[in-house]
């Protein structure tokens, strides 16, 4: 983005100068911009003069003397790679511009009559687009106790900016306005608007050369805000039972791998128990049921009876 105005300063008395001139031109970083002589093509003895003047220091930039082009930018870092010369015009070109080539350029012209032009370069910081998002703790809230009308509260920010003014405006009127001058910082600016109203808002930052302007879309802003509010209520919660379900089914799984790998040691266990007490209990029987004596006879003629 460029622009640039004019302004003529007559010297009056003074024999062979030609009226100064000073051109206003206010750029955005990274831009390209030309610093034009007049000239459509220098002659062979004109010499060509580009200097840079910043609180109160002055220094030769460019030069062009008997058609050869001098760019001094060892002298000085600012401008080191960023600078060209038209050969035929002797025009100076600046590249990928930035904020500390902001000052003054002053170009004299040395043929029969001198010439001399002085340029204020303002150079802007990029412009942002402005973001509009919601700035309700639960997206819509209501007008009042008794209203079913519903209210959504809007923000509207830009990031690292400086001299901009950013403004709310409802159709082509302005509602609200904040500005900021050289300092780089961030801007906010609120709005409250009802969730049915069918106006159009948008949010506009410029500077002295460009503006952005970013429309609101109410059902979008205000209807996401309140879903997102109601989806993070519930993530929590449920969060907690797909945890709590996640360690019931550890737990199971690893009560019942045990169980699986106990159960032949127990009924070995088991066994075992159940041998030893059938023992006992054997021995107690033996032990106090009498023994029994069969006695077998036979009645022959000796009554012999076997034991």
């Amino acid at each position: 983005y460029l622009r640039r105005s004019s302004v003529t300063i007559f010297l009056p008395g003074v024999s062979g100068v030609q009226a100064e001139e000073t051109e206003m031109i206010s750029v955005t970083e990274g831009d390209s911009v030309m610093l034009n002589t007049g000239v459509a093509e220098i002659k062979s003895n004109d010499q060509i003069l580009w200097s840079f003047r910043l609180n109160n220091t002055e220094e030769r930039i460019a030069e062009i003397y008997k058609q050869r082009n001098y760019i001094y930018e060892n002298r000085n870092e600012r401008f080191r790679y960023r600078l060209q010369l038209d050969e035929k015009t002797g025009s100076l070109i600046i590249t990928n511009i930035n904020k500390l080539h902001s000052g003054l350029y002053k170009l004299m012209i040395i043929s029969g009559d001198n010439t001399y032009k002085t340029f204020n370069i303002d150079v802007n910081a990029h412009l942002p687009v402005p973001v509009i998002s919601s700035n309700s703790i639960n997206g819509l809230t209501s007008s009042s106790s008794s209203s079913s009308v519903q209210r959504c509260s809007v923000l509207c920010s830009v990031a690292n900016v400086s001299a901009v003014s950013l403004s709310w405006y409802k159709g082509n009127s302005v509602l609200s306005s904040i500005s900021v001058s050289d300092l780089s910082i961030s801007l906010s600016l609120p709005l409250e608007v009802e969730d049915q109203d069918k106006s159009t808002y948008s949010c506009v930052v410029n500077n002295t050369i460009t503006n952005h302007t970013t429309q609101l879309d109410i059902s979008q802003i205000c209807q996401r805000r309140s879903e997102t509010f109601h989806y993070a209520y519930f993530l929590p919660l449920i969060t907690v039972c797909v945890f709590l379900l996640l360690i019931s089914a550890c737990v199971f799984y690893c009560c019942r791998n045990k169980c699986d790998q106990d159960k032949p040691d127990d009924e070995k266990s088991m066994s075992e128990y159940t041998e030893i007490i059938y023992r006992q209990t054997s021995q107690i029987i033996s032990r106090k049921t009498p023994q029994l004596t069969t006695n077998i006879c036979f009645q022959t003629e000796n009554s012999t009876c076997l034991h």
